[in-house]
C-alpha cells in the first residue's frame, strides 16, 4: 500500500489539472499561433510560466486504484499487476482465468 499522502498529491494534481486545462490550452494555442505578433506570444508564454506546475498533465503519474501502486500499472484495467492477480485470483476480475502448466 503506498503512502497515503502520495495518494492525496496525485488526486490534488488530478484537480489542478482540470481546473487550469482550458486557460492552458487558450494560452498554448496563442503561443505557437505564428500569425500572432511576437510580444503577444512572449506576454502568453510568460502567463503560461505563472500557472502552477502541478497544474500540466505531464507531472500526473498512472497509480493503482486499490493500492496505489505507481508501477506495474495497466492503464486499462487502472490497477496494478499485483491488484490484478488477487483480483483474478478471488474471482473478481471477470473473462480472467489463472493459468498453470
Amino acid at each position: 500500500m503506498a503512502k497515503k499522502a502520495m495518494i492525496e498529491r496525485e488526486v490534488k494534481r488530478a484537480k489542478l489539472v482540470e481546473k487550469y486545462a482550458a486557460k492552458r490550452a487558450e494560452l498554448k494555442a496563442i503561443v505557437s499561433d505564428q500569425e500572432k505578433p511576437m510580444e503577444e506570444r512572449f506576454r502568453a508564454s510568460l502567463k503560461l510560466a505563472k500557472l502552477p506546475r502541478n497544474s500540466s498533465a505531464t507531472r500526473l503519474h498512472n497509480r493503482c486504484q486499490l493500492t496505489g501502486r505507481p508501477h506495474a500499472y495497466y492503464r486499462k484495467l487502472k490497477v496494478s499487476r499485483i491488484a490484478l492477480r488477487d483480483l483474478a485470483s478471488n474471482g473478481q476480475a471477470p473473462g480472467v482465468v489463472k493459468s498453470s502448466w
